[in-house]
């Protein structure tokens, strides 16, 4: 017990000198800039010591549980006796992981709905766009965008694909995208891809894309490893922009059929 209140002690020690430097820009600007007190300072350092209390938390939760589900299911989903192979040491073609390819994509649509902070912006969306924009619609669009993406980037693991001609196909892809969707939904999809990869859908991501790279025959996790959260941040905008087009094609439809 006193080793475990020693390392919830140190954790939060450290977690304290992370967020300090946040703390501090706050209270210069407050105090030397707008030149008054703190209002409510009380509650304020309050909810600043739960704001550490869920860090550390989070942190540990994240070492004792997401990092080790996302390595353990990779290495899983990858076994010889799974695959059906004799071992991992003869030639295998990409479509042996397809279980890989439906996790990771099933993993990401989860997460993504899971995500609060797309709960948050969603429903900000509805009220500032006064109904027009609907949460549901543009959460599954979200999780579809990251579903397909983490399906791809496990792909690019498995068959060694290099990272930069995906993203540029991809980002092409958006580029075009964006000169034939209405201009009130491209910012709010782009931001929705940086939205998407937050405190739930990153470390499981992580861990899955470091997993596979150590998995699999011949890929090397620092080389491999990383560039999923990537593609988790690119395909939601593209996936929101489509649903924005097609919503656009399917109001200007029914309009005509009116007429």
């Amino acid at each position: 017990m006193m080793e475990l209140a020693i390392h919830f002690a140190l954790k939060l020690l450290e977690t304290a000198k992370n967020v300090l430097p946040i703390a501090s820009v706050i209270i210069v600007f407050q105090l030397l800039v707008i030149r008054k007190s703190l209002p409510h300072c009380k509650k304020t350092l309050a909810g600043f010591f739960y704001v550490l209390l869920g860090i550390v938390f989070f942190l540990e939760g994240l070492e004792m549980a997401l990092f080790p589900v996302g390595s353990l299911m990779a290495s899983q989903l990858t076994k010889p006796e799974f695959l059906g192979i004799n071992s991992l040491s003869q030639t295998i073609s990409w479509q042996t992981y397809s279980w890989v390819y439906g996790f990771a994509a099933s993993i990401g649509f989860a997460t993504a709905l899971a995500e609060p902070a797309l709960l948050a912006v969603a429903l900000k969306a509805e009220e500032i766009s006064g109904g027009t924009i609907r949460p549901w619609g543009l959460r599954i669009a979200v999780a579809t965008g990251v579903s397909f993406g983490l399906a791809l980037g496990a792909f690019r693991i498995v068959t060694g694909i290099e990272l930069y001609l995906l993203i540029l196909s991809g980002y092409m892809v958006v580029i075009i995208q964006t000169l034939f969707t209405p201009k009130m939904i491209i910012g709010l999809a782009f931001d929705l891809g940086g939205v998407t990869t937050s405190m739930v859908t990153v470390p499981l991501v992580t861990a899955l894309g470091l997993g596979l790279a150590e998995a699999v025959p011949g890929r090397n996790p620092v080389l491999d490893g990383f560039g999923m959260i990537a593609f988790a941040s690119l395909f939601p905008v593209i996936s929101v922009l489509g649903y924005a087009q097609l919503a656009h094609w399917l109001g200007g439809k029914h309009l005509r059929s009116k007429q």
